[in-house]
C-alpha cells in the first residue's frame, strides 16, 4: 500500500542535477591533473584548480546530504544516494591527495606512465559523466549504463597495467641510485591508480542502482 502510494506523490529530482553538477567537478579536476602531469600547464597552477574543484566538489556533496534529509520523495533509496555521491566525491578527494604527494615531494617531471595514467584518468572521469544523466530513466538506459561500466572496468585495468608498468621502470632507473626518486615516484603512481580505482567505485554504485530497480 505504501508502495503504492509513494508512486502517486512527486519526486524531488534535484538529485540529479546535483550529481551531474558533482561529475563536472570530476571531470575538470581529471583535465587540471593530467594538464600538470602532461607539462600543459604548470604543477602550481594544475594543483589550485584541483583543490579548487575539490572544495566546489564538496559543496555539492553536501546538498546532497542536505537533500536527504529533507526529501520525502527520493528518485531511489536515501543509502543508495549518500553511497553515490559518496564514492564521487571519494574520486575527487583522491585527485587532491595526488596533487598534495606531488607538492610534497616537489615533483615537477612524470615518466611517461605517468601521463598516460592521466589521460586514463580523464576518460574515466568522462565515462562517469556521461553514465550519471542516465540515471534520470534507469529503465530506458540499463543496457547503456552496463556498456559505460563495463567500460570504466576496462579503464581501471588499464590503470592497474600502467601502474605496475611504471613501477618496474622506477626501480630500473633508481635502484642503484635515488632511493628517494623511487618513493616519490612510487607514491604517485599509487594515487593515481586509486584515482581510477574511485571512479570505478561510482560505477559499481550505479550499477548495484539499476539491479535495485529492474
Amino acid at each position: 500500500m505504501l508502495g503504492w502510494f509513494r508512486k502517486l506523490l512527486p519526486r524531488e529530482d534535484k538529485f540529479f542535477d546535483l550529481f551531474e553538477a558533482h561529475a563536472a567537478t570530476l571531470v575538470a579536476g581529471a583535465e587540471a591533473l593530467r594538464g600538470l602531469l602532461d607539462g600543459s600547464q604548470s604543477v602550481a597552477a594544475g594543483s589550485a584548480e584541483v583543490l579548487r574543484q575539490e572544495n566546489r566538489a564538496d559543496e555539492i556533496a553536501g546538498e546532497v546530504m542536505q537533500a536527504v534529509g529533507r526529501t520525502f520523495i527520493t528518485p531511489f533509496d536515501r543509502g543508495d544516494i549518500e553511497e553515490l555521491i559518496g564514492s564521487m566525491d571519494d574520486a575527487i578527494d583522491q585527485m587532491q591527495k595526488t596533487v598534495k604527494t606531488i607538492a610534497l615531494f616537489e615533483v615537477q617531471d612524470f615518466a611517461p606512465c605517468m601521463k598516460e595514467l592521466g589521460f586514463v584518468i580523464v576518460q574515466t572521469s568522462e565515462r562517469v559523466a556521461d553514465l550519471l544523466p542516465m540515471l534520470r530513466d534507469i529503465k530506458k538506459h540499463a543496457v547503456n549504463i552496463g556498456m559505460l561500466s563495463r567500460e570504466i572496468g576496462a579503464m581501471e585495468e588499464k590503470s592497474d597495467e600502467l601502474h605496475d608498468q611504471g613501477l618496474k621502470e622506477l626501480f630500473r632507473a633508481h635502484r642503484t641510485s635515488d632511493t628517494m626518486a623511487y618513493i616519490a615516484g612510487a607514491e604517485i603512481y599509487d594515487h593515481l591508480e586509486k584515482v581510477v580505482d574511485r571512479f570505478e567505485d561510482v560505477a559499481k554504485r550505479a550499477g548495484r542502482i539499476v539491479l535495485e530497480h529492474l
